[in-house]
């Protein structure tokens, strides 16, 4: 369990960190998600034990992280925003490493890496592995001792959709197997399918929570957010042509050009569902406001052909063309 109470942080006479109470009961995902300045990085430090409350009591599996450490590093499993790995070491090295540093057997390197999906990436270095790879193997260090309690800093943090998936597949695991989780996030991107309760932590204090899937398809916005360098963009989704995914990421196609976008395509398909979106391939979500053709080639080959200047070219699979002919009814 993870218990907070009258947890306060003051610093310079500015409360920093206000959270009257907090619990995720074990077998639960709870995530606290805010942007930049809303207290995460401070809250983390307190979970963590690297700062001390000024008022208040937290616990994390019944132990207090400032005054056990030992206690603190058996039970807990930690994420953290970095990746944090060895580069110059392989993925097995790595895990073995850690292995020793907790006394565990060396067979646990193994079966972390196979859980994680890197068995076949035993023997490569860090600095060689994509982005989402390095994910995975943190992630495996993180549940190598086999926590009681996970506590996620932007665990789909520069990752694929696969990895996505896969670390969402294995953290809901974790919580089945009576682990308690607790994701700090900058949004809500990849959790409404994942998490029990989201808070959202604005200076310091919760703000709003919610049930994801209680409540995400009243919740959805009407616009798709896209982060660009130095700003946030609202797409309406009348302006999208297609979303499709490209070597493991989501992009929105508009007339003006391509979107990358932090959600996989199947959040994209149920937050565009109501606007006339369509799954027309595995990797394709097409809006149907712009679609003036389908064109049969051959008795299992279908495309459909976008009202753009380009008269773009969507693939369509056998199995949605027949969706598609009974919801329109040509």
């Amino acid at each position: 369990m993870i218990r907070l109470d009258g947890l306060q942080k003051t610093i310079d006479q500015n409360p920093i960190i206000d959270i009257p109470s907090l619990i995720v009961e074990p077998g639960e995902i709870v995530a606290l998600v805010g942007p930049v300045g809303s207290g995460k990085v401070a809250l983390f430090d307190l979970l963590i034990g690297r700062s001390t409350p000024t008022v208040g009591t937290l616990r994390l599996a019944g132990v207090d992280p400032r005054v056990d450490r030992d206690g603190f590093s058996r039970r807990v499993g930690v994420l953290f925003a970095e990746d944090g790995l060895y580069k110059h070491r392989s993925s097995h090295a790595n895990l073995i490493f850690y292995c020793r540093l907790r006394g565990l057997p060396k067979s646990r390197a193994g079966e972390i890496l196979a859980q994680v999906g890197l068995a076949d990436q035993a023997d490569a270095r860090i600095d060689k592995l994509p982005p989402g790879l390095a994910r995975r193997l943190a992630f495996g260090r993180a549940i190598l001792h086999d926590p009681s309690v996970l506590l996620l800093v932007e665990p789909f943090a520069k990752c694929d959709e696969a990895t996505i998936s896969l670390l969402s597949r294995l953290i809901r695991a974790r919580a089945e197997e009576g682990a308690a989780v607790l994701v700090l996030a900058d949004d809500a991107a990849h959790l409404a399918d994942l998490c029990d309760t989201i808070h959202v932590l604005n200076q310091g204090r919760i703000v709003e929570s919610y049930q994801p899937q209680e409540e995400r398809r009243a919740e959805l916005p009407f616009k798709i957010p896209v982060r660009l360098q130095d700003k946030v963009a609202l797409v309406n989704p009348g302006d999208i042509l297609y979303a499709l995914v490209q070597e493991g990421r989501a992009y929105l196609q508009t007339a003006e050009g391509r979107l990358p976008t932090q959600f996989t395509l199947t959040e994209l398909e149920e937050r565009l569902a109501r606007s006339g979106f369509f799954r027309a391939h595995r990797g394709y979500l097409v809006n149907l406001q712009h679609v003036k053709e389908v064109i049969p080639y051959t008795r299992n080959s279908f495309s459909l052909i976008l009202d753009d200047t380009d008269e773009t070219e969507i693939p369509l699979s056998k199995a949605a063309a027949g969706e598609l002919r009974e919801l329109l009814g040509y």
